[in-house]
């Protein structure tokens, strides 16, 4: 499917009422932008809870499943789904109360990436001739690619997703600063830890359909990291995160729209990494006013 119809349309304050007029944006559009706010909720906490790299080692897991599944003959979601879920609770198991360590994804690692290749080679020598660039959406994302059923289905997961985070923020707050604290009063932190995973994991699928399992950690972890940055309140870093995950999603899918030739997980990414980078930018501060005699 190509990005935009005739010429490269210019965005105006400006190319969105253009793109506004064509379905597979308005999809890509819809999914998008609640996949971003699950994946600026999660992140946040993955960042907090120094779990980034659980989020590096699921979009290994999220090619290998999509993978899997095709080789079988299966829709790639369930594959994608079912992995990340499965693997992000096998984290949890092995780490100590529910909270995956370095040691646990190390592990694992290895494993899922041998089968990733066992399943590309299956893939690829079987029934890649069906569908040859299936392979290639789930390393890079097809978010253009959505029809609507895919959007809407897409969009309820990933509003799930947030809703579930939300319920939880509060408890999982406390007890990714404080774990003896928070099980000093009551909280269920091992149960909390796998609740958590669970939804990293199902995050972890959702977003793979955006900007692919290649550049999955990018979207996890730049708007978190940003948020991180720019405040030290947490639940304003929380709604912050979230925020600019949706508004680098906005961005990256006009861009795209905007120049054909940029596909939609590159801009989106691109946005990311360049709000985060200007967090480091040096602000003048202000001088305080002289006191009048």
């Amino acid at each position: 499917m190509t990005y935009g119809s005739g010429p490269a349309t210019v965005l105006a304050a400006s190319g969105w009422p253009g793109a506004l007029g064509h379905p597979f944006f308005q999809h890509a559009l819809l999914a998008g932008t609640a996949i971003a706010a699950a994946a600026g909720l999660i992140g946040y906490f993955l960042v907090l809870r120094a779990q980034v790299f659980t989020g590096d080692a699921l979009s290994h897991v999220a090619f290998t499943g999509a993978l899997a599944a095709l080789a079988l003959g299966y829709d790639p979601r369930l594959g994608l789904f079912a992995a990340t879920i499965a693997v992000a609770l096998l984290l949890g198991g092995l780490g100590r109360r529910g909270k995956v360590d370095d040691v646990a994804i190390g592990g694992i690692f290895s494993w899922v990436l041998g089968l990733g290749v066992f399943f590309l080679t299956l893939y690829t020598t079987s029934r890649s001739a069906a569908n040859g660039g299936a392979g290639v959406n789930v390393l890079f994302g097809s978010i253009f690619g959505m029809s609507s059923g895919q959007a809407r289905l897409a969009a309820l997961v990933a509003v799930g997703i947030c809703a579930a985070v939300v319920v939880i923020a509060r408890p999982l707050l406390l007890a990714s600063v404080d774990e003896k604290v928070a099980a000093a009063r009551g909280v269920p932190v091992r149960l909390l830890g796998f609740g958590f995973l669970l939804l990293v994991g199902a995050c972890a699928a959702e977003a793979t359909q955006a900007v692919g399992s290649l550049l999955l950690l990018g979207l996890l972890a730049a708007p978190a990291g940003a948020a991180q940055r720019l405040t030290d309140r947490p639940y304003r870093a929380l709604a912050l995160s979230a925020g600019l995950a949706v508004g680098e999603m906005w961005a990256g899918l006009g861009l795209s729209y905007a120049v054909p030739q940029v596909p939609p997980s590159f801009g989106i990414l691109a946005a990311a990494t360049a709000v985060y980078a200007a967090t480091f930018v040096p602000v003048p501060k202000r001088r305080p006013a002289p006191v009048a005699a």
